[in-house]
């Protein structure tokens, strides 16, 4: 009979991709790792890793037994809370990622609501993570509730052990320094900025390649002249004529003298949403920090 702990740490090992990173997220040693792994294949009667110089690759008996393993380990999980749903008490620490723009505003709301309802019996323990982070975060058992978004240009897919949970929409706009001629419309036509410095964030996040894209949409390539993760730091470029930027509305909650924000003629929205594992929402602390993410959200 296969173990249930050492479908466990299959599953870890194929979520790390490395038997240190596997034997770390589990406090075990790397050599207690193999061992088990080994023991597991004896187990299975079929090999199912083949080592690739220094990491440990899935065989194809591996990801079978991983996708096997994961339902089971959702299953264990949801059975666990449908026990922890009996209790008279929601108790428990849950830990959340959530990028930036969001913990500034419906994400600290929430914060203060769980805290007013439940005081010390239910604890946070937040992490900044832009999506790129958060998922795979999510896939490893890192965190239990991810904060997250995808641009309308820019659709996923999420990972089929995930749950997606919608909070809000969130509109892109154009920030403009306060004496731009672009001002004077209502609208934004991003062919009419083409000749301008733009400003941006970094370029390995989403943020960024939206941006890319809704530019070459319009027809042209943005001449970027800063870039930096900070959204107040964006603005302030902008207060200072150095050019001009797309961002969220979410990330123009407080504008910096000299600054004008107009929506785009060919709108773009941001989806906020959480996510969960596949029933995740099924355990009742975080069902109430879901909860409360939904009413917090909702006022933005």
């Amino acid at each position: 009979m296969l173990d249930l702990r050492r479908l466990r740490l299959l599953h870890s090992l194929a979520a790390h991709g490395t038997v240190s990173a596997a034997a770390k997220a589990l406090h075990l040693t790397g050599p207690a790792v193999s061992q088990q792994i080994a023991t597991l294949e004896r187990e299975a009667g079929v090999s199912l890793v083949r080592r690739n110089g220094r990491r440990l690759t899935l065989t194809d008996a591996g990801h079978v037994l991983v996708a096997h393993a994961a339902v089971l380990l959702d299953q264990l999980a949801a059975a666990e809370a449908d026990l922890l749903a009996l209790r008279t008490q929601i108790v428990g620490t849950v830990r959340l990622a959530s990028f930036a723009s969001a913990t500034a505003t419906f994400v600290g709301d929430a914060w203060r609501s769980i805290v007013a309802e439940h005081g010390d019996r239910l604890t946070l323990r937040l992490t900044g993570m832009e999506p790129e982070e958060s998922l795979p975060a999510l896939t490893r058992g890192e965190i239990d509730l991810a904060v997250t978004h995808s641009y309308d240009l820019l659709p996923f897919a999420l990972p089929p052990t995930s749950e997606r949970h919608d909070l809000l929409t969130d509109p892109v706009v154009v920030a403009l320094p306060a004496d731009d001629p672009a001002c004077q419309e209502p609208s934004a036509d991003l062919s009419c900025l083409s000749d301008h410095p733009w400003l941006s964030v970094a370029s390995d996040t989403s943020c960024h390649q939206m941006l890319q894209r809704a530019c070459g949409i319009a027809g042209f390539v943005p001449h970027l002249v800063a870039q930096t993760n900070d959204y107040a730091a964006i603005l302030s470029l902008v207060s200072a004529g150095a050019g001009v930027t797309l961002l969220p509305t979410l990330g123009a909650r407080h504008l910096p003298p000299n600054v004008v924000l107009r929506p785009l003629r060919q709108p773009i929205n941001r989806h906020v949403f959480a996510i969960t594992r596949h029933q995740g929402d099924r355990h009742p602390a975080i069902s109430v920090i879901l909860e409360h993410l939904i009413t917090a959200a909702a006022r933005c």
